[in-house]
């Protein structure tokens, strides 16, 4: 019979494929293999330092900051995030860089002009923090929505507060950066944000476009571009110009970037690295191997390209 497909036929295809693959000094691809089994894990370090590698400290709570920068900087990552202001000192005696600083939280946000006196105030420390450890950039959130407070009023309202601060940044040089997180994953208090206003990448580019400077930047997680709006490559090539910061982590779960998540994070590193960007590429995945520290040598490899 013609066109016939047997089971036998297709195993002897397979192999007969992966011999052909072989010889040629192709690997066939290891979608199937789980990476915590990489024996090649515990030597790896940093080699081509291209993407500037940082890390989320809380990520890795309760590890405290200044072991979590020692591995860091063991495993060849340049920065750190996300610790409490106290531990500065100790990990740039590392050898690491602050790669972003903190504000206000990402609940009290300026959606609400009530929030306004405290997130002008924080912003305010963090910019001058950030000049103080020569970090670049400190980062702001929208907030979460508020009954009451239309979409278009929420945005002025937003938009309003961050002109009130952006004129000291300019002066300090220091970029605000507005993170995108996403509203759609309840199944974690730091998986998602359910009711958090700027949950669509596209709007809060349009949000820093009403801003009008040069020094207020969009933080790209591509974990929360990927649940909420997808399309990353192309989207970090439009938005290239407005890109101040990123973070990364698996979708879905927002675990490790390993064979058990969907984004392409090499391809991801490639365009990013293809757009000119010099900044921070911060791992912000909650790690779920046994290892956790094998999971962040693992994230540093993958994104090393």
């Amino acid at each position: 019979m013609k066109n016939r497909i047997t089971r036998r036929g297709m195993i002897s295809g397979s192999l007969a494929g992966s011999a052909i693959l072989a010889a040629c000094g192709i690997a066939p691809a290891a979608s199937d293999v789980d990476s915590q089994d990489d024996e090649t894990l515990d030597q790896f370090q940093v080699v081509n330092g291209r993407i500037r590698q940082s890390v989320m400290g809380w990520c890795f709570n309760p590890m405290p900051a200044v072991e979590l920068a020692r591995h860091c900087k063991a495993i060849g990552l340049v920065a750190i995030e996300g610790i409490g202001a106290q531990h500065y000192d100790a990990v740039r005696d590392i050898g690491l860089e602050i790669s972003l600083v903190g504000s206000h939280g990402f609940a009290r946000g300026p959606v609400n002009p009530e929030n306004h006196a405290e997130c002008k105030q924080k912003l305010l420390q963090g910019i001058d923090l950030a000049v103080a450890v020569g970090s670049p950039s400190v980062i702001t959130f929208t907030g979460m929505k508020e009954p009451g407070i239309d979409p278009e009023q929420s945005a002025s309202n937003c938009v309003e507060l961050w002109k009130e601060v952006v004129g000291y940044a300019e002066q300090k040089k220091i970029n605000i950066v507005l993170e995108h997180l996403n509203s759609r994953d309840d199944s974690h208090p730091m998986k998602g944000h359910p009711g958090y206003f700027g949950d669509d990448v596209d709007a809060c580019v349009e949000l820093i476009q009403r801003v009008g400077s040069p020094r207020m930047k969009l933080l790209f997680d591509i974990y929360h571009v990927q649940v909420m709006n997808g399309d990353v490559i192309r989207r970090l090539q439009t938005y290239q110009d407005y890109i101040g910061h990123y973070h990364t982590a698996g979708n879905p779960g927002r675990g490790e970037l390993d064979e058990q998540q969907e984004l392409n994070y090499p391809a991801i590193m490639q365009a990013i690295l293809a757009t000119g960007y010099q900044g921070y590429v911060a791992q912000e995945f909650l790690p779920s191997w046994e290892n956790r520290v094998r999971a962040l040598r693992h994230a540093a490899k993958v994104c090393d390209v």
